[in-house]
């Protein structure tokens, strides 16, 4: 009888004995888990700060920029004669890639040429390129605008006016040409460029 009572007091104690070890195992597990929980927490945290901090700061509004910061002074315009056939002029745009050509009485701007002209001026009027002078179909005396121009007033004046490239004129001479999708990729790759650096910034975190 009293082994009976030894075996049963020694089995008691030791069930007692793993219910408190797999209490105390439970425990450090969910303190773990909670740990890394709360270090998970704290680094998203820490990315959110960043970002915004990093939104927040001050920055240039690039629309204030001078056009003469960002066309490149020397690249080669292109243009034409007042003589020039329409085929001429649509072959040199075809090969250049590009959607305008201006046109020059010696070094004077008379005028632009553009895919519009060509659309409804030439085909739409039911004329023949081989046989009509740039002259009877550019756009005349086209707006211009200096140098010192910023890019945001010549995106206002590009939306108004309804068209899309620009002649930058100083003191009478053609400096460059430039189109809404000139100005709209220039805006567009500074803001990719700060995006793409607060992406690099979270990947370091």
């Amino acid at each position: 009888m009293k082994k009976l009572l030894y075996k049963s007091g020694i089995g008691i104690g030791l069930a007692l004995l793993s219910s408190a070890a797999f209490a105390a195992t439970q425990e450090d597990l969910l303190a773990t888990l909670l740990g890394q929980v709360q270090l998970y927490v704290f680094i998203a945290f820490a990315i959110i700060v960043i970002a915004g901090v990093y939104f927040m700061k001050p920055r240039e509004d690039k629309r204030q920029t001078p056009l003469n910061k960002i066309f490149e002074e020397g690249k080669a315009i292109h243009s034409v004669g007042p003589d020039t056939p329409v085929t001429e002029c649509v072959r040199l745009m075809t090969a250049s890639k590009i959607g305008a050509l201006i046109v020059l009485d010696g070094k004077r701007l008379i005028g632009i040429f553009t895919e519009r002209d060509a659309l409804n001026k030439v085909l739409a009027g039911g004329l023949d390129p081989g046989n009509t002078k740039v002259s009877e179909v550019m756009t005349k005396d086209p707006c211009c605008i200096r140098p010192t121009t910023t890019v945001g007033d010549a995106m206002e004046l590009i939306t108004k006016r309804r068209f899309r490239h620009l002649p930058i004129v100083d003191n009478g001479k053609v400096l460059a040409v430039v189109s809404s999708g000139d100005l709209t990729h220039w805006l567009v790759q500074d803001q990719m460029g700060e995006v793409q650096e607060l992406v690099d910034l979270a990947a370091g975190s």
